[in-house]
């Protein structure tokens, strides 16, 4: 996967995470806040946001698999 998409992609989780956050869906990011990386950070490296694609990827897998209502 190219840097920008993978950009994309932590951009499209960081949104999902948003939404769980502002919709007081039980979530904890607390190891995707401890990378301290945003989306609009494209300077950072490639792994570092493939870090908090997996991060971010994992906590809402894990939320999906915990709750079977849609939390979107």
């Amino acid at each position: 996967m190219k840097k920008e998409e993978l950009v994309h992609l932590h951009l499209l989780l960081a949104q999902l995470k948003k939404h769980c956050e502002e919709n007081g869906v039980g979530c904890d990011f607390t190891k995707y806040n401890d990378l301290a990386i945003s989306p609009f950070q494209v300077h950072r490296s490639k792994e570092e946001h493939k870090q908090a694609v997996f991060v971010l990827g994992t906590e809402l897998a894990s939320l999906a698999a915990r709750d079977n209502r849609s939390f979107l």
